[in-house]
């Protein structure tokens, strides 16, 4: 069994943000909860969207019911204005917190300079045959963007919710038709002497159809894409020879079938349905 990562940082560092509008990832990770014994994740309470102090309210996204995509490429199939972001309260499938990991080895960049990388080569860090079209005023808070996957070599057009923003992290949240219901957090903290790159998934498949798709190999996919995606933001910085370290925990197994419904948002089905039509938008 691999060693256990540290998600939040060192002790005493200011670690990833907390996500509103959901558990906390340190709630989610306790030994009590990670068990045999299913939690009941429906008794935990959930934290509104929006301003969370004076101190901090700057770095989180204002609560908005509907999203609302600041820079949409012309030809691509817009499956996020109008929809709502989801957290893993509001997913399908089973609820697993994923944290990848690179040391950056030899590299002087401080936390706030990798994360300042990070956010302005943000698409460029992405494996190749993956889009993300940044929004206008860059990743800030309550921006939202859409992007172009291909899992299974299918095309997806989907999109993410800037939700949190600070100088050493940032959290991406998704929408109704994402193929997760969740947030993906980005950070970096010192830890041994060395920066540590951190992106930490918390998410369910946001369907029925999803979760198998990620039963059947989309887990696996994911994790190659975060890899890849650490390994670029190392080359950024000239290291390339470190692992990227992964921890895969299944917080809650159970699929919750009140969420079923959410195939009807399904982006997947969407963009093949609707992906022919932008030719005649095109022409």
């Amino acid at each position: 069994m691999s060693t256990p990562l540290d998600p939040a940082g060192p002790s005493g560092s200011a670690g990833a943000p907390q996500p509103a509008t959901a558990i906390s990832e340190q709630q989610l990770a306790t030994p009590d909860i990670v068990s045999d014994a299913a939690p009941d994740v429906a008794a935990i309470p959930v934290v509104p969207l929006g301003p969370v102090g004076p101190r901090d309210a700057a770095y989180w996204a204002q609560h908005s019911n509907n999203l609302k995509v600041s820079a949409a490429p012309g030809n691509q199939v817009n499956n996020v204005d109008g929809r709502s972001a989801v957290g893993p309260l509001q997913g399908f499938g089973k609820m697993w917190q994923k944290t990848y990991q690179l040391r950056l080895v030899g590299c002087e960049a401080t936390p706030v300079e990798v994360i300042a990388a990070w956010k302005d080569n943000f698409p460029k860090f992405w494996p190749r045959g993956n889009r993300f079209y940044v929004p206008l005023t860059g990743i800030a808070p309550g921006e939202v963007a859409m992007l172009t996957v291909r899992p299974g070599g299918m095309p997806l057009s989907t999109g993410v919710l800037v939700l949190y923003a600070d100088d050493e992290s940032f959290t991406l949240m998704t929408p109704q038709g994402h193929m997760f219901a969740g947030w993906i957090t980005f950070s970096a903290f010192e830890q041994e002497g060395a920066t540590v790159a951190q992106a930490q998934v918390l998410m369910r498949a946001n369907d029925p159809i999803y979760e198998i798709g990620l039963t059947l190999g989309g887990h696996r996919a994911e994790d190659k894409f975060w890899k890849q995606t650490l390994m670029a933001v190392g080359s950024h910085f000239d290291v390339t020879n470190q692992p990227v370290a992964v921890e895969v925990v299944c917080v809650d197994p159970r699929l919750r079938w009140s969420y079923a419904g959410n195939v009807f948002h399904n982006a997947a089905i969407r963009t093949t349905l609707l992906g022919p039509t932008r030719w005649f938008r095109k022409a």
